[in-house]
């Protein structure tokens, strides 16, 4: 196992740098640029030396470089006092502002745990509804919780996060008022009415993102049970006069567990991906939130460098996943 870990990480180097590569021409390259939304009255000489520190006149591999190193520090603010001697307007601070922004990992930083805690319990709580609903409907096919298994499946696949946020809003905020309609960043949670108040504002995006995460859970373990329930060993394990419990608990499940394991590890880079609808519509101020600022503001290195953020992510946790195989099967041998 340690061998097959070694040998993973050491091949994940070369493949998140194409991908890094890859993340980088696909941005850089495409139409649009950060020098285009730059005022009118900024002196042509300050536009030269904006051009000159964001490396816009340089190769394109030149660029790749300077990105790559965004992940790490950032140049001193240039955009203020001393080479315009002059306070910028509302406006040209907010197109401008993330020329003089802090070092990409420190906003990142800054915006994490907000996804983690909102993005992070809703995926938490989808896993913990999906799997007993998987697991009772395979075990009671086309039952009536079965069938009403299928039915929340479907209305969570076919809802978009947009509508069903935007109902639970309707519903939950405005006509019954039991919880608030947009997410308070600012609250501290340091005693027992700051922890009611915290779990009240997460109330609607943890529903709204579990619904989805649930219904999409659900069935892959469903599915994945159902295949199991037919197996040769199944037959086996109850004529040797196993109890119905040890035989699903046991057998069935473990080995139904090994493709779902798949499907949740590879769902847990969207955690700190950000949910940039459900964090824009209930106010969570998040890496969705901050992705779709720096889309705005045609922040280059921020959307790259989260989308590259988001890649990694995706290798790390598809090792874990494989890893896991060998947990759940004794079969699994990677050395």
């Amino acid at each position: 196992m340690l061998t097959f870990t070694l040998r993973r990480l050491l091949l994940a180097i070369p493949t998140l740098l194409v991908i890094s590569l890859v993340i980088f021409l696909l941005v850089d390259l495409a139409p649009g640029s950060p020098m285009s939304e730059i005022p009118l009255t900024v002196p042509p000489e300050v536009r030269q030396k904006m051009i000159e520190a964001l490396g816009a006149d340089q190769p394109v591999f030149v660029r790749y470089l300077l990105w790559l190193r965004q992940f790490f520090w950032v140049e001193p603010a240039y955009l203020i006092d001393g080479w315009f001697g002059t306070t910028w307007s509302e406006g040209e601070q907010r197109i401008l502002s993330w020329q003089s922004r802090s070092p990409v990992f420190t906003i990142i930083g800054q915006r994490i745990p907000q996804t983690l805690i909102v993005i992070g319990t809703a995926y938490l709580v989808g896993i913990l509804i999906a799997l007993p609903i998987g697991i009772y409907s395979a075990y009671r096919q086309y039952s009536l919780f079965d069938q009403g298994g299928t039915l929340f499946a479907m209305i969570g696949f076919s809802v978009p996060t947009f509508f069903s946020g935007t109902l639970f809003i309707i519903i939950f905020a405005v006509w019954l008022g039991w919880f608030p309609t947009k997410y308070d960043t600012q609250l501290v949670v340091n005693d027992w009415n700051s922890f009611l108040e915290q779990m009240r504002q997460m109330a609607l995006p943890v529903m709204t993102l579990g619904l989805a995460n649930a219904a999409a859970i659900s069935r892959y373990m469903r599915s994945s049970m159902l295949d199991n329930m037919t197996m040769d060993y199944v037959r086996t394990a109850r004529a040797k006069g196993m109890t119905e419990r040890t035989v699903v608990l046991k057998h069935v499940l473990r080995n139904s567990l090994i493709p779902v394991v798949t499907v949740i590890a590879l769902g847990i880079p969207s955690i700190f991906g950000g949910a940039i609808i459900t964090e824009n519509l209930f106010g969570v101020n998040g890496i969705g939130a901050a992705l779709i600022g720096a889309i705005h503001a045609s922040d280059l290195p921020m959307v790259q460098t989260l989308a590259f953020i988001f890649a990694v992510l995706i290798v790390l946790f598809n090792l874990i996943a494989d890893i896991l195989y060998g947990l759940l099967d004794p079969r699994i041998r990677y050395d």
